[in-house]
């Protein structure tokens, strides 16, 4: 049982000298003059949108920074500028990116709440409550996995000690004494919401007691015991003895952001009493006393700060506005096209490939276990992460053996809190490492939806290219095997909408296998859904290293009287569907499998189009907002000439999966609906 403890008032200077102590009241007035300047330039108007100061808590992020290095990370939320100028940002840079500049820290990409540097340590700030905790526990597993000594610091206010994230990253780093440190600045309020009111318990550091590892109260407005006690918590982090929880008690003296109304919540006399304890004014005064700190000293310091932050507003405020035309770059990582090519890695359309070489029949889980296998063995980057995916295997055979060659880090068994463990590969992603996360089944990635499109699916473009995101994300797709409405999702056209995923569905053994290599060697998040349904067939694949290219289309069977495109486990329907056509009536239907969705190769499907003349799509999901309908558009913009009927599509039912044999029949095609949705297409 860890005890919740409240740092004593004194006492904790003997363990900080002079010249480190000078350091922390500069950065504290770094922090200070740069809010105050932003505060400025907000009613200026030169602020275009949200601007969320730090003022009143500056002890915090200086005295635990202050202990930090280069290497060691840090992860914050919305309120970010003291923690990224305590890490040693630059306040040009900052302010720069609050209004909106190519100079600033993110290039104008992310204002006041999406700060970037990786250069410096300080892996992003999100306006999205709680998933820091999360990266910064996947920071922690990149030091773990590295073995390279560092830190990973989480700051959050103590609206996020609610979320979900909250007890799903402190019992993650917990179980697995993870190198992080977990900052609470608690301000007393969440937005407008009271502390008292919205947290059960009433304290912060006790929640520790329930995760086994120690809980700490520091004053927040205390310098020196913050730097104290995130000193002792850095240390036993770099020993191995896992995470602390600091609660930061502190408050904000302005109002939640610039602009918003103060009142209401809070009453001025509260308010005019934290005032009262202003950490810098308190400061200033143990400096004089107890480090033998001149006021000459303290005002010469004062001075050159202000004059410092000055310069730095007026260089950012002549600073240009972006290029309009660097608003779509660094959606993906722009290395990925030519990295096959300039690697010599083989790249493969089909096992019929001149250059394909030797080749072996497969299952389709043979061929990701392989293709897994192999990129484990050339990458010690790469760990996987899931639900039963460690000694046993996977629920589909997905990781059997790895466990005995690489051992429990790198083949992580985790609970059942996928936000959890998702929002800590994306960490892991940003810090160096390449995770693996098995899901099992694809609809349990809608518990982590959050973290993927907000979190993991934006990083790279909003850090400018500086931070990759190589993380796959895989699952079991598809309707069958009485599996019910909460293991037979596929999804694949809603994560077709995210910029920043590869979404991938392989349909064959060769597919499987190199569509697998090219995803975990490249540096973009990928999506790779498995259709169930067809694990166990076999196919040719290549004894020889190879991948697939994204968005590269297959011809599953060539034709000349209709196209037919199919996704996922409807492209064996719709072969077996074009064959007796051609057995019975002699008709060449041509079937093209996309294999990627985001990117689509429309191209391939208007060749085949001016083939035949006629567009067939078949989708298991739901026809609504879905694949088939931007296929139709696509197809219709670029190849209405070249059509003979209208497009048809043959979907799914609108409606949940059922269990009853005879119910899910019902809501999804077989290949005698395909047959009559053909007929019907060449009828037209």
């Amino acid at each position: 049982m860890t005890e919740a403890k409240t740092s004593p008032a004194g006492g904790a200077e003997a363990a900080l000298s002079r010249a480190p102590a000078l350091e922390l009241y500069r950065t504290m007035l770094v922090i200070r003059r740069t809010e105050e300047r932003l505060a400025k330039s907000h009613q200026r108007g030169l602020i275009h949108g949200a601007c969320h100061t730090y003022i009143g808590e500056e002890a915090i992020a200086s005295g635990v920074c202050a202990n930090l290095t280069t290497d060691d990370v840090i992860f914050s939320t919305h309120r970010g500028h003291g923690h990224a100028l305590a890490k040693g940002l630059d306040p040009g840079k900052l302010i720069a990116e609050l209004y909106g500049r190519e100079t600033g820290v993110s290039g104008g990409r992310g204002g006041s709440m999406h700060l970037f540097a990786p250069e410096i340590g300080l892996m992003g700030t999100s306006g999205i409550v709680g998933p820091c905790i999360l990266q910064a526990c996947g920071g922690a597993y990149s030091a773990l996995l590295k073995q390279n000594g560092c830190v990973s610091v989480a700051f959050f206010g103590d609206g996020a000690v609610n979320n979900g994230a909250f007890h799903e990253g402190i019992n993650l780093a917990a179980i697995w004494k993870l190198p992080a440190i977990f900052v609470c600045e608690n301000n007393q309020f969440a937005t407008e919401v009271a502390f008292e009111y919205a947290c059960a318990g009433g304290s912060v550091a006790r929640k520790a007691d329930g995760y086994g590892i120690p809980g700490i109260e520091v004053d927040g407005n205390d310098v020196v015991a913050v730097h104290q006690h995130a000193q002792a918590a850095i240390a036993r982090a770099r020993a191995g003895d896992g995470p602390t929880l600091l609660e930061c008690k502190t408050y904000r003296t302005r109002a939640h952001a610039e602009g918003m109304s103060d009142a209401g919540y809070r009453s001025q006399e509260e308010l005019d009493a934290w005032k009262k304890r202003d950490p810098i004014t308190a400061f200033a005064l143990r400096l004089v006393s107890d480090f033998d700190v001149s006021e000459d000293e303290l005002t010469a310091i004062r001075e050159d700060v202000t004059a410092s932050v000055e310069a730095a507003h007026e260089r950012a405020e002549q600073s240009g506005y972006p290029n309009p035309a660097q608003a779509i770059r660094h959606v993906y990582d722009e290395s990925n096209d030519d990295r096959a090519a300039t690697g010599g890695i083989k790249v493969l359309n089909s096992p019929a490939d001149a250059d394909a070489g030797e080749t072996r029949e497969l299952t389709y889980m043979q061929a990701t276990l392989e293709a897994l296998s192999e990129a484990m063995a050339e990458d010690p980057g790469i760990f996987v992460m899931g639900e039963g995916i460690g000694a046993r295997g996977g629920n589909f055979a997905s990781t059997t053996g790895l466990y005995d060659l690489y051992g429990a880090v790198r083949l992580r068994d985790t609970p059942i809190c996928e936000r959890g463990f998702v929002g800590l590969a994306g960490g892991a992603a940003m810090t160096g490492t390449r995770p693996v996360v098995d899901f099992m089944f694809a609809d349990f990635i809608m518990d982590a939806l959050g973290e993927i499109i907000n979190q993991i699916a934006k990083m790279q473009y909003m850090s400018g290219g500086r931070l990759k995101m190589p993380i796959l994300l895989r699952g079991c797709t598809g309707i069958g095997h009485s599996a019910a409405t909460h293991h037979s999702g596929s999804y694949y056209h809603m994560y077709s909408q995210v910029p920043g995923l590869r979404v991938v569905i392989p349909t064959t053994p060769f597919d499987a296998k190199g569509l697998l290599k090219r995803a975990l060697r490249c540096n973009d998040p990928v999506m790779f859904l498995e259709p169930r349904e067809i694990l166990t067939g076999k196919g040719p694949v290549p004894i020889d290293d190879y991948e697939i290219e994204f968005g590269k289309a297959s011809i599953a069977r060539p034709g000349e009287d209709a196209t037919v495109v199919a996704i996922g486990h409807m492209v064996h329907l719709a072969v077996a569907a074009a064959q007796r056509l051609e057995d019975d009536e002699g008709l060449l239907i041509e079937v093209v499998d996309p294999r990627t969705v985001s990117p689509l190769d429309t191209q391939t499907i208007l060749d085949s189009v001016s083939r035949t003349g006629r567009l067939l799509i078949v989708d298991e999901t739901p026809a609504a907002c879905g694949l088939g309908a931007e296929i139709s558009a696509r197809i219709g913009e670029a190849g209405f000439d070249e059509l003979d009927a209208p497009i048809k599509r043959l979907n799914g039912a609108f409606a949940p999966t059922p269990y009853s044999p005879t119910l899910e029949a019902a809501v999804v095609p077989n290949v005698d609906g395909v047959v009559c949705a053909i007929r019907e297409l060449l009828a037209e």
